[in-house]
């Protein structure tokens, strides 16, 4: 039976392959400035992290809202030129369902990206992108949340080279340094299971999860949320890292376990501040950064790398130990719970 880990342990190759199949010479987009994009749980949480890189390589405005909400209070903004509905499914029936609320007022160009190239959301759209990693059968999305954030990596540099904005050579270090940063993948898989064991016996008693990020990876903050919920099934949530300063932090107590999500820019003393101050409040304080460190308390990817690629690397710790805190537990991740749910709630086609 394929499991949770099975996937995670498949993003490497996975990613790889996603990254030497993607045409960026193809012309698809025409001149397009304001990008709409329509997703929901881990989808959402990925396009929060690809947004940095989306905009700081291509001339694109990117404004991400939950379908849902927008299906029934949003406003059709008539910059908008460009609408990215991402489903890993292609099921979720509130994406689906904005779609063709947009299509109806509005000529604007529409792309589905989508890891089932026959699904329903396939039929509302103008275009669609395979995430191209096949279907993953484990309802905890780990190898598609990553796929997803890569591919939309990669519709930026497509949109860029359309626009002239970079050269092909320009393309091609981007796709570089991509490259180099997926090459450390596997690393971090063994660095995450080290880091399991060392803090096995805290990691599994704890009650009460919190993660915060910054920048980009304020998305990796989100899809820790998600893992973690789906999986440990114990109070979790991420933060924007001043966000969590402005009110949460008055819930700490001993219970908590706090992870500090850390890239090398002037935000990490803000980040490094906080965690000095909030440590002796709080049952453990973990910090996840893709720089060195001798610290024990500190999951160092010692990757070089961006930190608007950075989302690609900094997940997989969450992942791995989300599954490793769960199935320690005694849950079992294989087990289908709320069987119905979909059924009852219309949440998918």
């Amino acid at each position: 039976m394929v499991t949770m880990l099975d996937y995670i342990k498949e993003e490497q190759v996975s990613l790889t392959t996603i990254l030497d199949e993607f045409d960026c010479n193809k012309k698809q987009f025409g001149e397009v400035k304001y990008c709409l994009i329509l997703a929901t749980g881990s989808s959402y949480n990925a396009c929060l992290a690809a947004k940095y890189y989306m905009e700081s390589t291509s001339s694109l405005h990117i404004d991400i809202q939950e379908p849902f909400n927008y299906l029934h209070y949003g406003k059709v903004d008539s910059k908008v030129d460009l609408v990215i509905a991402v489903s890993q499914s292609g099921k979720s029936t509130s994406t689906i369902k904005a779609v063709e609320k947009l299509t109806l007022s509005t000529n604007v160009k529409t792309i589905a990206i989508t890891s089932d190239i026959t699904s329903p959301i396939t039929k509302v759209v103008d275009t669609v992108f395979d995430l191209n990693m096949g279907i993953e059968k484990v309802g905890f999305v780990t190898k598609g949340y990553s796929a997803t954030i890569l591919n939309l990596m990669l519709v930026a540099l497509s949109a860029a080279k359309e626009s002239e904005l970079l050269t092909s050579d320009e393309i091609e270090d981007e796709i570089n340094n991509i490259r180099s940063a997926i090459m450390n993948i596997d690393n971090i898989i063994a660095k995450s299971a080290d880091f399991f064991e060392i803090h096995k016996e805290s990691l599994i008693s704890g009650h009460r999860f919190i993660a915060m990020g910054y920048g980009p990876n304020w998305g990796t903050a989100k899809e820790f949320e998600t893992k973690f919920t789906e999986t440990v099934r114990k109070p979790s949530q991420g933060f924007e890292l001043e966000a969590y300063m402005h009110g949460p932090y008055l819930e700490a107590n001993r219970d908590h376990t706090l992870f500090y999500i850390e890239t090398d820019n002037k935000l990490k003393d803000r980040s490094i501040a906080l965690r000095n101050y909030m440590k002796e409040y709080v049952k453990n304080s973990f910090t996840i950064t893709i720089e060195k460190s001798e610290d024990p308390n500190t999951l160092a990817l010692d990757a070089i790398v961006s930190e608007k690629v950075s989302p690609l690397l900094l997940i997989i710790p969450f992942q791995y130990l989300s599954y490793q805190i769960a199935t320690a537990q005694g849950i079992d991740l294989n087990k289908r719970i709320f069987d119905n749910f979909d059924q009852v709630l219309k949440s998918k086609i």
